[in-house]
């Protein structure tokens, strides 16, 4: 048999995807205040990208705690529901398909969305980063994390029943299913990582303890929506906010063993996309497709060719695009016809209007008659 190409149809848990190009989870902060509500401005950009193989949502807060960063979208509340369903009708009338991604920012957050309180996270460590806040005069800045409180025992217990129950809220707008946020240093990323938990009890410790809140959140979500409905996004080699922990790639490959027992959809790895980023070595990508029976994503700073490469090798099942969707809302049909990409406009990534959102132009429209 020849080897699958990007353009190669692909079987995703319950979904027939047409092709192998899919949009990776982005964050834009435009939705509607007060209450982080999805918009018709939204479901104008989604609808746009909607030739993509997968829509993987922009990350959205499973419940109030959950929230690190201004105008992100929710979950959790019946208005943020139908705003949401604005979006996937949107898309699904184009022909498209899409997953919620699932967020719990943990300690990467800030005491402004908390009441003056501290955020939470498996251990009281500072996670050394940076969030964006729009304060009182409208203006987003990037302002220090604080140094969070340690969860109880039972207070973990509730975040699982929040996923749970954002997953059934998701479902209830009209996705197609939900990834489950792991990666990028984020609660779930937290309990994994020696670095950032540090706790003494059935959640700290050993791998088996580090992985038990992750466990437990797909089980909850897997239950409530049907394995095939379901993904998770983990990071091993990114390490930036105090993450570099020593035993964490083994703690992956361990973790992926137990996802796969649940039958999930897809494993979606996340990599490092700046300059000198670690590289994920082969000898990982093999580690991982032998412990995950699933489906396999990878995203971070692909090009058209390099996603060939990864394709036809069998290590990755899809490749997720982020960046090129901003200014490529037809980015697929730019990769199948060899067309040219468009640049964006980097300082209206988070925040404001369709200017540098919804306004970039598919190729036929750009193109004078």
């Amino acid at each position: 048999m020849s080897s699958p190409t990007l353009f190669s149809p692909l079987s995703l848990g319950s979904l027939d995807l047409p092709h192998r190009v899919l949009m990776a989870p982005m964050t834009r902060a435009r939705s509607d205040q007060p209450g982080d509500v999805p918009n018709a401005l939204m479901a104008a950009y989604y609808a746009q990208r909607a030739g993509a193989g997968l829509i993987i949502s922009e990350a959205s807060q499973i419940s109030p705690q959950g929230q690190g960063y201004s105008f992100t979208p929710g979950i959790f509340s019946e208005t943020q529901v139908q705003g949401w369903r604005l979006v996937t009708e949107a898309v699904h009338a184009r022909g498209g398909r899409m997953f919620l991604q699932l967020w719990h920012v943990g300690r990467m957050s800030h005491e402004s969305f908390h009441g003056g309180q501290a955020p939470v996270a498996p251990s009281a460590l500072a996670a050394d980063a940076k969030v964006w806040v729009v304060g009182e005069d409208g203006v987003g800045r990037m302002l220090d994390c604080p140094l969070p409180r340690a969860l109880g025992t039972d207070e973990i217990a509730a975040i699982v029943q929040d996923f749970r129950r954002a997953a059934a809220n998701a479902m209830r707008a009209g996705f197609d299913g939900v990834e489950i946020h792991g990666a990028n240093g984020y609660l779930i990323d937290q309990f994994l990582r020696t670095t950032s938990n540090q706790r003494d009890d059935a959640y700290g410790g050993s791998r088996d303890k580090r992985l038990r809140f992750l466990l437990e959140v797909a089980q909850a979500v897997a239950e409530e929506v049907g394995a095939a409905r379901v993904g998770v996004r983990l990071a091993p080699f990114i390490t930036a906010r105090n993450m570099a922990c020593p035993d964490i790639i083994p703690t992956i490959v361990q973790g992926a063993k137990a996802l796969s027992a649940m039958d999930l959809a897809y494993l979606h790895l996340a990599e490092a996309d700046w300059d000198n980023a670690p590289q994920v070595p082969e000898s990982f990508r093999r580690e991982l497709r032998a412990a995950f029976a699933g489906r396999i994503l990878v995203a971070g700073g692909y090009d058209a060719a390099r996603a060939e490469a990864i394709v036809a090798s069998g290590l990755a099942d899809a490749v997720a695009f982020g960046r090129p969707f901003i200014a490529n809302p037809d980015l697929p049909e730019r990769y199948r016809q060899g067309l040219p990409l468009a640049g964006f406009n980097a300082t209206q990534l988070f925040g404001g209007t369709a200017e540098g959102y919804s306004d970039y132009p598919a190729w036929r429209e750009s193109v004078p008659a």
